[in-house]
Formats: structure tokens, C-alpha cells, sequence
């Protein structure tokens, strides 16, 4: 500064530039931790919708699975044995009740609790519900399937 420390202006000049500097300093702080608390709250909403993404993903599955056991039954009946068309139907009828078992556990028994969002999450009710009816809609093809020729 080339100014004298001794001279009691210099040093009213000099400890207001410290109490400038000080103050943006505090004020750079305060906006890391709003932004750094925002791409936390982002992060967490993108967590949720990535959650909702694999839900879809196990159902989509489950149904596909379903009515490829349908299917199976319907294409494959006349053309090979029959144990080989109940075998691939109650297999793939299987893994359909499979995913949509495994698609709720895994949507309702997340990881790590995730930290406070802007995204709601979906109702575990309307999810549970819904999940029992896919359950309970593939018990009903296969009872339909294995009871039909008896």
C-alpha cells in the first residue's frame, strides 16, 4: 500500500478494505451453500424420478411376460408337446409375478432415505394397489391356463 501503519488514517483505510473483503468473502460463502444446497435438492429429485423410471421398467416387464405367456400358450400348443407348452407358459407367467413383486419392493424399500425434494413422490398406496392387481390378474391366467384342459 506504500501508505505509513503508524498513520491512524491508513489504518481506518485499511481496515475498511479488510471489512470489504471480509464481507464479500461472507457473502461468496453464503451463495456456495445455497447453491450447493439446490443441486442437493436437484439431485435428490432426479434420485426419485430415476426410481419411478425402474418401477415402470419391472411392470413393463411384468407385462411383457404376461402376455408372452399368453402367447406361448396360444402359438406353441399343437406344434411341440405339452409339457413343453405348459413348462414355457408357467415360466414365463412366473417371471411376470416375479417382476411385479420385485418392482414394488424395490420402488417402497429404497436405499438410503433421500434428502428433502421438490419432486412428490408417487402414493405407496396407489402403487401397492396397483401391483396387487397385476399380481392377482397373473395368479388368474395361470389357474385359467393350467385348470383349462381339465
Amino acid at each position: 500500500m506504500g501508505e505509513d501503519p503508524e498513520n491512524p488514517d491508513a489504518r481506518r483505510v485499511l481496515a475498511g478494505e479488510i471489512a470489504k473483503d471480509a464481507h464479500r468473502v461472507a457473502e461468496n460463502v453464503e451463495k456456495q451453500a445455497d447453491t450447493a444446497d439446490r443441486r442437493t435438492v436437484l439431485a435428490a429429485d432426479r434420485t426419485i424420478l430415476a426410481a419411478e423410471r425402474t418401477y415402470a421398467a419391472w411392470v413393463r416387464t411384468g407385462l411383457g411376460a404376461l402376455a408372452s405367456g399368453i402367447g406361448a400358450r396360444a402359438l406353441l400348443q399343437g406344434l411341440v408337446s405339452e409339457w413343453l407348452v405348459m413348462t414355457t407358459t408357467v415360466m414365463l407367467l412366473l417371471f411376470a409375478e416375479f417382476c411385479f413383486i420385485a418392482g414394488i419392493w424395490r420402488q417402497l424399500r429404497p436405499v438410503a432415505p433421500p434428502p428433502e425434494t421438490d419432486t412428490p413422490r408417487l402414493p405407496a398406496a396407489l402403487l401397492v394397489t396397483f401391483n396387487a392387481f397385476l399380481v392377482l390378474l397373473g395368479a388368474a391366467v395361470m389357474v385359467g391356463i393350467l385348470t383349462e384342459g381339465v
